[in-house]
């Protein structure tokens, strides 16, 4: 696993993806945010990569934040997403976890990461779809740039957030210094599969991000 993620492929246009007809259950996979086995690739993850804005390079894993306010509900208005948010942390394999595929249309903030709203890159995980139909970020790829994402914390705080650009890349080729960060205004990633179904550990041979700003921030 290289201590560094390669250069960003330039982004590829939304491409069509088989129907969730498909025979096996389907986790999403972020390299190194997901497990291989569940459908992202694991090149490079949170724990192995540099943060350009401050030098300083991650290893190994680190303790879970607790913040006052940990995010609690996710509303996306433009494809009709309102979903619970679950903290999910790390993984056996060292990359990121995922709810269960049994809360299908539950989400999970990696909680090792920035909270929505504080400075850094906020991480959202949650499934395309299971071998029963659609799942909460089915319509993901759908998103179009100026689409408005909330975030509900626990304070009862609402994060706003707008897309700034939804893309497609190889489970191989994830960039990580644009997905992870600590650094820098907070921004948030919404992160699920696409692409093409290839079956076996790969699963679906993209992930799609929702790359996203902060617009405002309303408190109770």
């Amino acid at each position: 696993m290289p201590a560094h993620p390669a250069s960003p492929p330039p982004t590829r246009a939304a491409r069509g993806r088989s129907p969730w007809s498909v025979p096996l259950a389907v986790l999403l996979v972020l390299v190194g945010v997901f497990a291989t086995g569940a459908g992202l690739g694991r090149t490079a993850g949170p724990f192995d990569w540099t943060d350009t804005a401050t030098g300083s390079t991650t290893r190994g894993a680190e303790p879970a934040r607790a913040p006052a306010s940990r995010p609690v509900s996710l509303s996306v208005p433009a494809i009709k997403v309102t979903a619970p948010i679950t903290p999910v942390g790390q993984a056996r394999d060292g990359s990121v976890d995922v709810p269960p595929l049994t809360q299908h249309n539950q989400t999970g903030w990696y909680d090792r990461g920035a909270v929505p709203g504080e400075p850094g890159r906020a991480i959202i995980v949650g499934h395309v779809d299971t071998k029963s139909g659609p799942a909460v970020f089915y319509h993901l790829r759908d998103l179009k740039p100026g689409d408005r994402i909330e975030v509900t914390r626990s304070d009862r705080s609402v994060v706003t957030f707008t897309v700034d650009t939804v893309e497609y890349f190889d489970k191989a080729n994830l960039p990580a210094d644009r997905v992870y960060g600590d650094s820098g205004p907070a921004e948030l990633r919404l992160i699920t599969c696409g692409g093409e179904w290839l079956g076996g550990r790969t699963g679906y041979q993209d992930n799609v991000i929702a790359f996203a700003s902060l617009a405002d921030t309303r408190n109770p």
